[in-house]
């Protein structure tokens, strides 16, 4: 039997705010502060922040050369401008890769290691990684692995990018058995990140990294949800006045979460909330089928109807985060895939042990718990149950 669902109406918004997600006035370019083990650096967030990005490099000190990566299409868009704000006219010569989801493999990070060593770049570079969440974990282990580290700038330029996978010094590539498998932790020395450059991105990319930000909602600022569940045809317009008050808020939260946990010992692991079974759609299909958020939108409503089927989730909330994860827009189909061909890639997440599969769950909205075992009939339920579930929330 599938869990019941009612899709009860939203609640209404009141704004406000936490200590680490101020007011941000965009009169002064909004600086968050993420602390590592390594260095601490700066995240800025403003529209129009693409245009400080020479003296923010700069900043960082003496170099002997600044080696932009970034892909072809979005080069297209960035490279004329880039070519004027980058110093050391490094933009001249960018080095170039597919940024699909299926060529982030090991042997994408060979040949940019082997692309710097003919640029000549030594110890003393600065890796500029431009891009979405691919270009950005691909470089970013690229200038971890590089004569064993050089440093790392992120201007991210997917919504995705620009509220998580920029931040917090997650690297990797997959392997075929399975998502993000070889990787570093290696923090970046400067983030930059600009609204505007969401301009270019196309409209199915924008909806899936909105999933990040429901997600962010979920895990940790009802008040977020509230605003998500208000705003959404708004965000989805893509207006600015909305967009300058979610994803500011939105690194605040991954960055509160990265400073008390950096390596994922406990809880930066609420960040992971969807992507257990995200992680196994998008290996299941090649990443070919999804993109990256719209597989954390099928795992959040799983993770959701698996929390309400052992008993952690009211029914009123599991309605409301579904209401929401759909109100961001149609998800592909999940045709041609089953439990037990999810059941070994599920073992082989990096979240597991010892082959016990591990999720994130709400609690309510805004709280969650992580490392909860659910049994396997009920995971198996609840994924024969969504095809129907997304039908009802009109995901289809």
């Amino acid at each position: 039997m599938r869990p019941r669902i009612r899709f009860a109406p939203a609640l209404s918004f009141a704004e406000s705010t936490r200590a680490n997600c101020a007011t941000f006035s965009f009169a002064i370019m909004p600086t968050i502060r993420v602390t590592s083990s390594a260095h601490p650096y700066n995240v800025y967030c403003a529209p129009n922040a693409l245009g400080r990005a020479a003296s923010l490099i700069t900043r960082l000190g003496d170099s002997t050369g600044t080696f932009i990566l970034s892909s072809p299409r979005v080069w297209r868009h960035w490279g004329k401008t880039l070519t004027s704000k980058i110093p050391n006219r490094a933009a001249r010569r960018p080095i170039l890769f597919e940024d699909s989801e299926s060529l982030k493999r090991l042997e994408t990070v060979e040949g940019i290691a082997r692309q710097l060593v003919t640029a000549g770049a030594d110890r003393g570079a600065v890796v500029v990684a431009v891009g979405g969440g691919v270009v950005g974990d691909v470089a970013g282990f690229a200038a971890a692995s590089y004569l064993r580290g050089v440093r790392l700038v992120h201007i991210p330029t997917t919504l995705v990018a620009q509220v998580d996978s920029a931040i917090g010094g997650k690297t990797g590539v997959n392997l075929p058995e399975g998502k993000n498998l070889v990787g570093a932790f290696y923090p970046p020395k400067l983030v930059i990140a600009d609204p505007v450059m969401l301009g270019t991105l196309p409209h199915r990319e924008f909806r899936s990294g909105l999933y990040e930000i429901v997600k962010y909602g979920v895990i940790a600022d009802e008040k977020l949800f509230d605003f998500l569940e208000r705003r959404m045809s708004a965000i989805l317009r893509r207006d600015p006045a909305a967009l300058t008050w979610i994803i500011p808020r939105s690194i605040a939260i991954k960055a509160r979460v990265v400073n008390e946990d950096e390596r994922e010992g406990g809880l930066r692991q609420i960040l992971n909330f969807g992507h257990t079974l995200g992680h196994a759609l998008e290996a299941a299909t090649g990443y070919r089928r999804f993109l990256h958020g719209e597989a954390i939108g099928w795992g959040m409503i799983a993770a959701t109807l698996m929390a309400l089927a052992v008993g952690r989730l009211s029914e009123s909330d599991a309605s409301r985060i579904i209401r929401l994860v759909a109100s961001v827009g149609p998800l592909p189909p999940l045709s041609n895939i089953g439990a037990s061909q999810l059941r070994p890639i599920l073992a082989g997440d990096k979240k597991a042990r010892a082959g016990r599969v591990l999720w994130v769950l709400p609690r309510r909205i805004g709280k969650t718990v992580w490392g909860e075992e659910v049994p396997w009939k009920v995971v198996t339920r609840t994924f024969a149950a969504l095809p129907a579930i997304a039908a009802e929330a009109g995901l289809r």
